[in-house]
């Protein structure tokens, strides 16, 4: 199997060839915590987390890092008033670091809801303050950077003037970028109005403020990810993901800064997760088309007629390539809710088939399972993935119906690889062993407290606990080893 990735930066599909074989280096830009995380954040945080469940399913050794913005950033007017940070906690009256600590915990939440794994490491901007300013140093050292006021800015024009191409990644007209660029962020500080801020002079009213060579200020956005990609994964690194919106000019500054401070191209392969829209349209809060991810798990939406599991919110988005615009709608949660709910059938089907090794199957394990990874080597199609492991739930339909036959060889073959694919690869979850799980838990704190409530001699509250527990179908039965339940 030889895995295809499609490169943003040469805009092609190129066999995946890793620095260091069997090993990959992947970084992808995470949330700025001033905020809940929305569903387009989701979405691409989902895409990655697919792909690095794929990677460590073809067997590779992945380093996934991941960071966390939380430092303040100026907006282009240059207004410490816009700064996001700034603005929220003048809204909640908290302290610039109670915002990131609320809106972090909270990124975290919803991505253990969605059953996304975590990465090996994930870094803060105001961790790396000290390398961010060592860059910047090294920067200005080899002539590609300047002090201005208390600011430093990446010189874009003496980058291009070296032979270096600032636009690769976004594939833009350096003189175009120039001709379409106001000069807010500089404030007439810069020598060429599409400089970047690599160090930004903080005025008296900005909250967040570290000691520079330069005086007191903060990084620029750019920088941090060159900072800690570079520190947890080399000068070169394998793969670098964000979203769509990501590639100019968050990524293609950090192109320009790693090869500027380093001599050399900081990442080998460029992916980008495209968009989310809701019923066909952008999603936007000033348009009224706009969901937070617990408002569709929880059902409190206009949106959307009832509440819908994570995992099903999960196994909707990878019915969409991670390139792909994914649209979702009612109808669209509706159609997975059902998939999702025949796959679970089928695998729970799966475990009840007996196999017969007299009589031949009319189905190729073999052939199924290259078709499978093969999707799964292409650029990591989920839908196509998806749509043959619906093969395999045909499959398993007609061996309960007894019109298709298995071996016993292959039956654990089957059972094993479509595990594997619907709960390690997709990262689905299996919603009635959860909820029999949490049931579980549930009676075991009912029968604790009707306990308790017999020790104290509360015998009226003990018999209402089994009473209603009897009516609900849940018999309790007391033994010498202690109370267990049976369902009726």
């Amino acid at each position: 199997m030889q895995l295809k990735i499609y490169n943003s930066l040469t805009a092609e599909k190129e066999i995946f060839k890793p620095i260091l074989e069997g090993n990959v280096g992947m970084y992808v830009c995470g949330p700025t915590v001033y905020s809940n995380v929305h569903l387009g954040n989701v979405r691409t945080f989902l895409s990655f987390d697919f792909i690095y469940r794929s990677l460590t399913h073809l067997g590779y050794k992945v380093r996934y890092v991941r960071n966390i913005t939380d430092a303040g950033h100026l907006t282009d007017d240059g207004d410490v008033n816009n700064d996001r940070f700034v603005k929220q906690t003048r809204l909640e009256k908290l302290e610039p670091m109670e915002i990131v600590q609320k809106y972090t915990v909270d990124f975290h939440k919803v991505l253990d809801m969605f059953n996304l794994l975590p990465p090996n490491i994930e870094p803060t901007a105001t961790g790396h303050i000290v390398e961010q300013i060592e860059l910047t140093q090294k920067l200005i050292e080899k002539g590609f950077a300047y002090e201005s006021n208390g600011s430093v800015y990446f010189d874009v024009l003496e980058y291009n003037a070296r032979g270096l191409n600032y636009g690769e990644l976004s594939k833009r007209n350096i003189e175009e970028l120039f001709a379409n660029t106001r000069d807010l962020d500089g404030q007439g500080e810069k020598k060429n109005p599409q400089d970047f801020a690599l160090w930004k002079k903080a005025s008296p009213a900005h909250i967040m403020r570290w000691n520079s060579p330069w005086g007191e200020g903060f990084p620029g956005w750019h920088l941090e990810c060159t900072a800690m990609s570079t520190k947890y994964l080399g000068e070169t690194f394998d793969i670098h993901g964000g979203g769509m919106d990501l590639k100019f000019p968050h990524h293609e500054c950090e192109i320009a800064q790693g090869k500027a401070c380093n001599g050399a191209s900081p990442v080998n392969y460029w992916m980008h997760a495209n968009m989310l829209t809701m019923n066909s349209q952008r999603m936007s809060k000033s348009t009224g088309n706009y969901i937070l991810p617990m408002q569709l798990v929880s059902g409190e939406n206009d949106f959307f007629e009832k509440s819908f599991h994570p995992t099903i919110v999960r196994f909707c988005f990878l019915q969409a390539h991670y390139r792909s615009v994914l649209d979702i709608s009612n109808d669209a949660m509706l159609a997975s809710e059902k998939g999702f709910s025949r796959l679970m059938e089928a695998l729970k089907i799966l475990n009840s088939i007996t196999p017969n090794d007299e009589k031949q199957s009319g189905f190729s394990l073999e052939d199924w399972k290259t078709k499978c990874y093969d999707a799964l080597t292409d650029d990591f199609n989920s839908p196509v993935l998806i749509a043959h492991l619906f093969e395999a739930v045909k499959f398993i339909f007609a061996l309960k119906d007894d019109k298709e036959t298995i071996s016993t060889k292959d039956l654990e073959d089957l059972k094993s690889t479509l595990n594997a694919f619907v709960f390690d690869v997709l990262g689905l979850q299996n919603i009635e062993e959860n909820n029999n799980e949490k049931l579980d838990q549930t009676l075991q704190v009912l029968i604790e407290l009707r306990n308790q409530a017999r020790k104290s001699k509360n015998f009226d509250l003990s018999d209402q606990i089994r009473d209603k527990l009897l009516a609900e179908g849940i018999e309790l039965k007391d033994g010498r080893e202690g109370t267990t339940y049976v369902l009726n």
